[in-house]
C-alpha cells in the first residue's frame, strides 16, 4: 500500500484519538469519545496490517480472535465495583506488550544484522524499562485491590537503600543496552531489573494511595507505547502513546493535589508508610460517644429537609449500593428535596470511580458536583449522607496539624446541619486513622451494609 496513504490513515487515527480524549473530559460526551477513539484505533490497526511484510496474517487473526473473546468475557462479567482491578490489569498488559515488541525487534535486527541508529536504541531501552515497571507494578496494584495481598504498605529493613542499589543497577543496564542494543543478555538483564523495580516501587504504597498509583501506571503504559512507536517507526503509536502518557501524568498531578502529596512522593514510592504508621497513635483514643440511629429515625430528618448532599465512598462500591442510592435520591427529589452528589477526586480505588458507579445507576450528570464547587454548599445543607467514605471526609485534615493527612483537601460534610454516616463498623479507613467526624454532635451513625441500609431508609422515607 502507498506509504503516503498509510501516513494519512495514521493522521486520521491520531485526530480521532485527540478528539476522543477531548470528549472524555465530560460525562455527557464520554461515550462518543470512546467510540471516536475506538474508530481511530481500528483505522490505525488496518493501516498497519496493510504494510507489506509487517505481519503473519494467520497469527494476527488468531490473536484478534483470542483477544476479542477474552475482552468480551471480561467486559460482560467484570462488576463495576471491580473496575479498578480491571484498569490495573489493562495497564499491565500495555507494559507487557511494549517489552515483547522490543524483544521481537531486537531478535529481528539480530537476524538481519541491522544495528539500530539514532533514537531507536534509546527507544528500545525505554520500552523495556517502562514496560517492565508498568507490568509488575500493575500486577501488584491489582493484587492489593483484589485483596490477594495486604493493602497496607510492605516494608523491610534497609528498603530505601536496596531500592537505590537496584535503581542504580537498572540505570547501568540502560546505558549498556543503549550502547549495545542487540545484546540479548543485556536485554534480559534490563527486563529482569525493570520487572523487579516495578514490584519494589508499589509494595511500599498503601491502599489509600491506589488512585494515584493507577493514574501513574496508566501514564507509564502510554509512555511505554510511545517509546515502542519510535522503535517501530509508527507515528500513530507515538501519538497515541504520548496522549495516554501526558493525560496520565496530568491526572496523576490532580490525584496528588487531592491527597496533598507531591509527584516526587509518587515517583519514588515513598508515600503510604508514613500514614500507615500513624494509625497506632489514633487507636484507643476516647473521642466521646457515638450516636447510632436506625433508618426509621433518619427518615424523620430526611423527610423534613430541604437539601441533601450524598457523599459516595468505597463502602457504596463494595455493597453495590449505587442503584439503591439513586432510588433514594429519586424519592427525595419527588418530595421536593434538592439532592446533589459530592465527588472527591480520590474517593474509591481509582480516578473517577464514584462517577462511573453513579453513571451506571443513571444518576443525572448535573447532580454530580466536584469538591471545590460543593464545599461552600455544606453550611447551607440540611443533611449530608456519607456512604462508606472515611478519609475524604475526615475533618482532622483541616483541624489537626499532627494528623498524617493534615492539609489534604476534604469534603467538608461536618459543616452540614445534620450528618448521617453509613458504615459497617467503626474501623478506620485506608489511611489507618480514626475520623473525628463520627463523634461530632451533628453526626449520626447508621451501622450496616450500605445497600441494605439505603433500601430501608428509602422505604422509611416513602412511608413517613
Amino acid at each position: 500500500m502507498n506509504t503516503t496513504l498509510i501516513q494519512f490513515a495514521y493522521l486520521v487515527a491520531s485526530v480521532l484519538f485527540i478528539l476522543g480524549l477531548r470528549n472524555l473530559s465530560s460525562p455527557r460526551t464520554a461515550s462518543l469519545g470512546n467510540q471516536m477513539a475506538a474508530v481511530g484505533m481500528l483505522i490505525a490497526i488496518v493501516a498497519t496490517l496493510l504494510v507489506q511484510g509487517v505481519v503473519d496474517y494467520p497469527i494476527v487473526i488468531a490473536g484478534i480472535v483470542v483477544g476479542s473473546l477474552i475482552g468480551v468475557v471480561a467486559a460482560t462479567r467484570i462488576q463495576m465495583t471491580d473496575m479498578p482491578q480491571m484498569v490495573a490489569l489493562l495497564n499491565g498488559f500495555g507494559g507487557a506488550a511494549s517489552v515483547l515488541v522490543a524483544g521481537a525487534e531486537v531478535s529481528s535486527r539480530i537476524s538481519a544484522n541491522d544495528i539500530p541508529q539514532g533514537i531507536v536504541p534509546g527507544a528500545l531501552v525505554a520500552s523495556v524499562l517502562i514496560g517492565g515497571v508498568t507490568l509488575t507494578g500493575s500486577l501488584i496494584a491489582f493484587a492489593k485491590l483484589q485483596e490477594l495481598m495486604r493493602g497496607a504498605p510492605i516494608q523491610y529493613p534497609a528498603q530505601q537503600y536496596i531500592n537505590a542499589l537496584i535503581a542504580l543497577a537498572t540505570l547501568g543496564a540502560c546505558v549498556l543496552l543503549g550502547m549495545e542494543p542487540l545484546d540479548l543478555e543485556l536485554f534480559a538483564v534490563l527486563a529482569g531489573l525493570a520487572l523487579l523495580l516495578g514490584v519494589l516501587l508499589v509494595i511500599p504504597i498503601g491502599g489509600a494511595d491506589m488512585p494515584v498509583v493507577i493514574a501513574l501506571l496508566n501514564s507509564y503504559s502510554g509512555l511505554a507505547a510511545c517509546a515502542t512507536g519510535f522503535v517501530l517507526d509508527n507515528s500513530a503509536l507515538v501519538i497515541s502513546g504520548s496522549l495516554v502518557g501526558a493525560s496520565g501524568l496530568i491526572l496523576t498531578n490532580i490525584m496528588c493535589n487531592a491527597m496533598n502529596r507531591s509527584l516526587g512522593n509518587v515517583l519514588f514510592g515513598a508515600f503510604g508508610a508514613r500514614v500507615e504508621g500513624a494509625s497506632v497513635a489514633a487507636d484507643g483514643v476516647d473521642q466521646g460517644p457515638v450516636t447510632a440511629y436506625t433508618p426509621m429515625d433518619a427518615a424523620v430528618i430526611f423527610s423534613n429537609a430541604r437539601s441533601v448532599i450524598v457523599v459516595p465512598g468505597y463502602g457504596m462500591a463494595v455493597a453495590q449500593a449505587q442503584h439503591a442510592v439513586r432510588e433514594l435520591s429519586d424519592t427525595l427529589a419527588g418530595n421536593g428535596i434538592e439532592v446533589n452528589f459530592a465527588i472527591h477526586p480520590v474517593a474509591g480505588r481509582m480516578p473517577g470511580h464514584m462517577n462511573v458507579l453513579l453513571a451506571e445507576a443513571d444518576v443525572p450528570y448535573e447532580r454530580l458536583v466536584e469538591m471545590d464547587e460543593i464545599n461552600p454548599q455544606f453550611p447551607e445543607t440540611d443533611v449530608a449522607l456519607v456512604l462508606g467514605a472515611n478519609d475524604v471526609v475526615n475533618p482532622a485534615a483541616r483541624e489537626d496539624e499532627t494528623s498524617p493527612i493534615y492539609g489534604m483537601p476534604i469534603l467538608e460534610v461536618d459543616r452540614a446541619r445534620h450528618v448521617f454516616v453509613i458504615k459497617r463498623s467503626m474501623n478506620p479507613g485506608f489511611a489507618g486513622i480514626q475520623n473525628p467526624l463520627f463523634f461530632k454532635e451533628n453526626t449520626m451513625m447508621i451501622f450496616g451494609d450500605a445497600k441494605k441500609v439505603v433500601i430501608e431508609l428509602n422505604d422509611a422515607v416513602k412511608n413517613y
